[in-house]
């Protein structure tokens, strides 16, 4: 027994409109994460790509905030609420078109239930975000051409439909090339028959234009980018069963273990002989999914890596356990169509992400409990490594230090807009986008290459520092520096200009140091990016 096309719409509809009420809030309300505020310089700086990721992420948040005439949490995270609606209704159109109404909503319910695919790529905006989008896109598009029986003007629309999607894939990160890796795969194992048709060309040339402005800005750049990440991810000889360890257990954390269990599950199932949809349709969603996967998890063999690089190659898995599991329930011959549609081992998916987030939730905005280091006799370093703080009290520290500042200038021991300097993008560009930006002081990043990313740029954007100027730096302590260590070498005079609480739920978090750097010595060696060959540190 089924139910009515109409009312599965209006039952995912319903699922929409709650998990993006939600997100809305959530992202409405909490302070940016080290990467989001990040990346909120490329936008404020657009290129036709940046150093460390194309310019995707950049261009989403400059469309929701109205090129950034609305610069707040909720509007620079919109892009991610409004794409994952759209994304959990292609998850059911998907799975509905493979087999029925009520596979497309567990489809829905998974998706939802995903913390890659629901919370980090749906609520925060990073590269991530418009890149599931187009992942998605793509899979919807590559299914309704790669298997069909009969090559025609609507499966070859389809592919070159495709073929855009991967190229707008890999303009939001430069993953998206294992979508095309997995179409060529697809093609030289399971139907040869696209090699001698047009379209197939057709699409992977129009996905390579798409990459064009990535291309051309790493040319002029001495492909600065490329080099970048092909340090990070080239595997050493050395075993690292610790960053294999890590990668595997993030992965089954990432999506949600309840959500990873039933994909394994499913997989298994189909392994063993479970027939559940076409053999073609299948093959396409396992090669858009587990090559990525695959690669990533041998790399943590040998390299660290980070679990959500793997994280679109879970988006066509969970299709496949969405149909799996509606295929299990038909064969336990369960009558009952209410019950059907939303079965205790779906659901319980939902309800146990709606847990988890509470909680994180709770740590992070209410919490009296702090998770880093709580010694008054070490002022410096509380609150080290609690990583609940890094998305709180950013705004606390910028309105108790804006009286100091003001201060400063009217017993004239600093100019009126004073440069900051910061050590390293993290937490650099919290008290850029915080404290600096908004009161009209320019960030200047100082560091290597890895520690300041984007910044070597923005740092020329912004003049530099010139010989004897003062200029401020914030300490935060749960990132604490050493000033002395890390500024004397450069400036004449470092000063304590004042020292403020962070506190949650009445208790003391963390504390933030404001100084005067005074007479900067004009021997800081900056990296450039306009000199002719770079190297990453």
């Amino acid at each position: 027994m089924s139910i009515t096309e109409s009312r599965a719409t209006k039952i995912v509809l319903r699922i929409i409109v709650i998990s993006s009420i939600v997100r809305a809030f959530i992202g409405g309300t909490m302070e940016f994460s080290n990467d989001e505020v990040y990346y909120w310089t490329y936008a404020l700086y657009p290129e036709l790509s940046h150093f460390d990721h194309p310019p995707m992420v950049g261009w989403v948040i400059q469309l929701f905030t109205l090129n950034l005439q609305l610069p707040y949490e909720l509007f620079m995270r919109l892009g991610g609420v409004v794409f994952a609606g759209i994304n959990t209704f292609l998850a059911y159109k998907i799975a509905s078109k493979l087999k029925d109404s009520i596979a497309g909503i567990y489809a829905a319910f998974l998706y939802t239930s995903s913390i890659y695919a629901s919370i980090l790529a749906g609520i925060f905006i990073i590269p991530d975000t418009p890149q599931v989008l187009f992942w998605m896109l793509s899979i919807y598009f590559l299914l309704e051409s790669l298997p069909v029986e009969k090559i025609d003007s609507r499966a070859r629309k389809n592919l070159l439909l495709a073929g855009l999607m991967i190229g707008l894939a890999g303009l939001s990160k430069y993953h998206g090339a294992f979508i095309g890796l997995g179409v060529a795969l697809y093609v030289l194992v399971c139907d040869r028959r696209w090699f001698a048709d047009w379209s197939l060309w057709g699409a992977g040339a129009i996905a390579v234009v798409c990459l064009f402005p990535v291309v051309y800005w790493n040319y002029a750049n001495d492909f600065i980018s490329f080099t970048f990440h092909s340090d990070r991810v080239t595997p050493t000889l050395e075993l690292r069963l610790d960053y294999f360890f890590r990668e595997f257990g993030g992965q089954i954390a990432y999506n949600n273990p309840w959500n990873w269990y039933l994909i394994v599950a499913a997989l298994v199932g189909i392994a063993k002989g479970k027939k559940v949809m076409d053999k073609k349709s299948l093959q396409v969603l396992l090669f858009n999914g587990l090559p990525l996967i695959l690669v990533f998890t041998s790399f943590a063999i040998f390299r660290e890596t980070l679990p959500h690089w793997s994280g679109p190659g879970y988006l066509p898995l969970i299709i496949i356990a969405a149909v799996y599991w509606r295929v299990k329930l038909i064969d336990s011959k369960a009558r009952n169509a209410w019950r059907l549609w939303k079965p205790k081992r779906i659901v319980g998916s939902t309800t146990f992400l709606a847990v988890v987030l509470a909680l994180a939730y709770w740590l992070i905005n209410f919490s009296p409990i702090n998770l880093g280091k709580t010694n008054l006799e070490d002022p410096h370093n509380f609150g080290e490594w609690d990583f609940t703080q890094d998305m709180y009290g950013w705004r606390q520290i910028n309105k108790k230090l804006k009286p100091i500042i003001e201060k400063d200038v009217q017993e004239g021991k600093m100019k009126p807009n004073a440069k900051f300097v910061g050590f390293e993008w993290f937490p650099g560009t919290h008290i850029d986008f915080y404290v600096a930006h908004p009161n009209n002081h320019p960030m200047i990043m100082m560091g290597n290459w890895d520690q300041i990313h984007k910044y070597a740029w923005i740092n020329q954007y912004r003049g530099g520092l010139e010989k004897g100027e003062d200029v401020y730096f914030v300490n935060v302590t749960n990132w604490g520096r050493d000033v002395n260590r890390q500024f004397a070498e450069y400036f004449e005079a470092i000063e304590e200009a004042g020292r403020v609480e962070v506190t949650r739920a009445g208790k003391l978090m963390r504390y933030a140091y404001l100084y005067r750097l005074k007479g900067y010595k004009d021997n800081y060696p900056f990296p450039d990016p306009y000199e002719k060959t770079h190297k990453i540190n």
